[in-house]
């Protein structure tokens, strides 16, 4: 829409209802359905849109599109139970919609460091697993020399993650500085 902001493309997509009658003892003509329908030539189609900002071929981004169907339910689920996003803290809009964009950076944090960071097997751990092997541990937070420590215990399980990932962390940036 503007020429320093990203250009959305709408798509949409109508796909032929088969099937689909309308209910007994209605006097309506076109079917009663819970989505958008559209009448061509006495016939009925179910209409989809799409909103992007990816370039691809329109076949392609639909195709791509349909693929990721679940996940979306699954993100859901997990802003809800893990990160309290079904449990809002006021009454206020505004409140409200702080502590919804604070949970998604946490969820989105989470998703980063599960593919960037952990291994393998942890990308598709839920963050109740991860706080419990990971960020609830026991150790010593200490200042030494103006720098922050965290002392843990050189025989934890986990020792040897906690390295690995430290060091995945710091290649991310490998320009210091």
């Amino acid at each position: 829409f503007s020429k320093n902001g990203p250009v959305y493309r709408y798509l949409a997509k109508r796909t032929p209802l088969q099937g689909q009658k309308s209910l007994p003892g209605l006097k309506i003509s076109e079917p009663m359905l819970p989505f958008q329908t559209l009448l061509i030539k006495k016939r009925h189609y179910k209409v989809f849109g799409i909103v992007t900002n990816m370039d691809w071929e329109g076949g392609r981004l639909i195709t791509w599109h349909h693929g990721r169907c679940g996940k979306s339910e699954q993100a859901h689920a997990i802003m809800k139970d893990d990160l309290a996003g079904g449990v809002l803290p006021s009454h206020a809009f505004g409140v409200n919609a702080a502590w919804w964009w604070i949970m998604v950076f946490a969820f989105n944090l989470n998703s980063l460091m599960k593919r960037l960071v952990l291994p393998g097997e942890w990308k598709s751990k839920r963050l109740k697993a991860i706080r419990f092997y990971l960020l609830n541990l026991p150790g010593r937070v200490m200042t030494r020399s103006r720098q922050l420590y965290v002392r843990l215990s050189h025989h934890h399980p986990c020792f040897d993650l906690l390295c690995r990932m430290r060091e995945r962390i710091i290649m991310l940036n490998p320009s210091p500085g």
